[in-house]
């Protein structure tokens, strides 16, 4: 008989991406800044035809189509708002200051300019339980 012997190194972990602590950007995207992205994703795929209705992103998405519809009011939002929200600055820990929900008065109004008085409202008050027009 044979002995054979052998070390094997076996992991019981997961195994943990090695990040450059020098790359490494500290803190997290703010969930708004995540879904104004996601908005814009969504219409360039209904724009393109790569997604023919809100229901087929939906599908896609594994959101319900009145989420994928919320999602996609952020588009309305005047260029200016849609760009700060994307530009807002990363968060270490806490809630964020602006949510979805918050922006929603927002995404009903047409003019573009009672938009920006309502966000300049909705960025002084902090972290406001509802913004009136």
């Amino acid at each position: 008989m044979i002995t054979v012997r052998k070390t094997i190194a076996v992991t019981t972990s997961r195994r943990h991406k090695v990040v450059d602590e020098k790359e490494a950007v500290p803190g997290t995207l703010p969930r708004i800044t995540r879904l104004m992205a996601l908005a814009i994703r969504f219409d360039e795929l209904l724009r393109s035809g790569r997604a023919t209705g809100l229901q087929h992103i939906a599908e896609i998405g594994h959101v319900s189509q009145p989420r994928v519809s919320q999602i996609l009011s952020l588009t309305l939002l005047a260029p200016d708002i849609q760009e700060e929200l994307l530009f807002l600055p990363r968060m270490k820990k806490g809630k964020p200051q602006i949510s979805e929900k918050h922006l929603r008065p927002l995404t009903m109004e047409i003019d573009w300019e009672k938009q920006r008085v309502l966000w300049a409202k909705l960025r002084a008050a902090g972290s406001p339980k509802r913004v009136r027009s």
